[in-house]
């Protein structure tokens, strides 16, 4: 037997009544009488209890107005181990007995697995959402970029015709029509629509010194627009907001939060797995087309001396790094591959540098 005393509120008035409490290990059970010797029985197996500070109130299941609060430190700790001998404790429980330490322990865990699953786990789902969105969705969205675009900037018309008979000559393995715009500016920079329009700008068809390079930035772009790399990415920086639809299979709530945010579509930074996939791409689409593949890395290596005191666009928006030029190198000299002269796409090319 535990002895101890309480004070034990019956739901019903206000003022609590002084009891004497008891646990009979033997049945199981806490028993309680109040200065008129009126005895209760809750059996132990079904009370629940909350322990804060030095405070143990202890409720019987299924009368959760009725509870008693125990102040005694050697009553709550002979009868907290009594019920882990019985394994009637629960996990809250226990880690609420744990103290000080274990607390701050636990709550940097919690505090690890939201900041792990907010980085890596939400932007990876976000990322898959792409898929139950359907294409036709792409389209819709990169036109409406496109028309609001070009309603603000100038159509190079002769040169836009020549890129594109230019890309008609390449086997793209596109499945989606694609369509080069080129845009007259000084600024060094490409990008890719999801709907398969890509807006190339003058300052970086300026800087080319061969077809190779031109070629190599088409078969980049593409291969951007072939994996829907630039919704992936769009999901990926409004995951918060799309892990709440994804959950919910909102197929319409995705839809409005990318139609909501299709001015990002100018400025997104592909993520590294992203690029390497778009370079490894590109440089396959140069080898079955029969263009040498270091015209890519060529376009490249020039973007990167550019620089001197300002970063380009393009570099910005595709991150351009050592690394990622000696990767590409690599993996080039490793395969074998048979490049040939092709005099049409030297005639456009000189049409589109014009």
């Amino acid at each position: 037997m535990i002895l101890t005393t309480g004070k034990y509120f019956d739901g019903i008035s206000s003022r609590p009544q002084e009891v004497e409490l008891q646990l009979d290990e033997i049945n199981a059970e806490l028993r309680f009488s109040n200065s008129a010797n009126e005895v209760n029985h809750w059996a132990v197996g079904v009370i629940s209890l909350e322990h804060t500070g030095d405070t143990l109130e202890i409720r019987c299941i299924g009368h959760s107005l009725e509870h008693i609060k125990v102040n005694d430190d050697n009553f709550v700790r002979e009868f907290m181990a009594y019920l882990q001998s019985k394994g009637q404790i629960t996990w809250y429980q226990r880690l609420i007995q744990m103290g000080i330490k274990a607390h701050l322990s636990f709550a940097i865990v919690v505090l690890a697995i939201i900041v792990a699953g907010y980085l890596l786990v939400i932007p990876w789902v976000a990322e898959k959402a792409v898929m139950i969105v359907p294409r036709k969705f792409d389209i819709s969205m990169g036109d409406k970029f496109y028309q609001q675009y070009l309603k603000t900037n100038s159509i190079d018309s002769a040169r836009t015709k020549a890129l594109n008979l230019f890309a008609d000559q390449l086997n793209l393995k596109n499945t989606h029509p694609i369509h080069f715009t080129v845009i007259r500016s000084s600024a060094i920079n490409a990008f890719a629509l999801p709907d398969g329009n890509i807006i190339v700008f003058t300052g970086i068809i300026d800087g080319m010194k061969d077809y190779e390079e031109l070629a190599g930035l088409i078969c980049h772009e593409v291969s951007h627009v072939n994996n829907r790399h630039s919704m992936k990415m769009l999901c990926r920086s409004l995951s918060g907001y799309l892990f709440i639809s994804v959950v919910g299979s909102d197929v319409n709530g995705i839809k409005a939060i990318i139609g909501d945010n299709i001015n990002n579509f100018q400025t997104l930074s592909y993520s590294r797995h992203f690029e390497r996939q778009a370079d490894e791409q590109g440089t396959d689409l140069m080898m079955l087309n029969g263009i040498n593949p270091l015209g890519m890395i060529h376009l490249f290596t020039r973007l990167k001396s550019s620089e001197k005191g300002f970063v380009p666009a393009f570099i910005s928006t595709h991150p351009i790094t050592a690394d990622r030029i000696a990767y590409l190198n690599r993996r080039i000299n490793k395969r074998t591959h048979v490049y040939i002269i092709h005099p049409v796409l030297e005639e456009l090319f000189l049409k589109v540098k014009e």
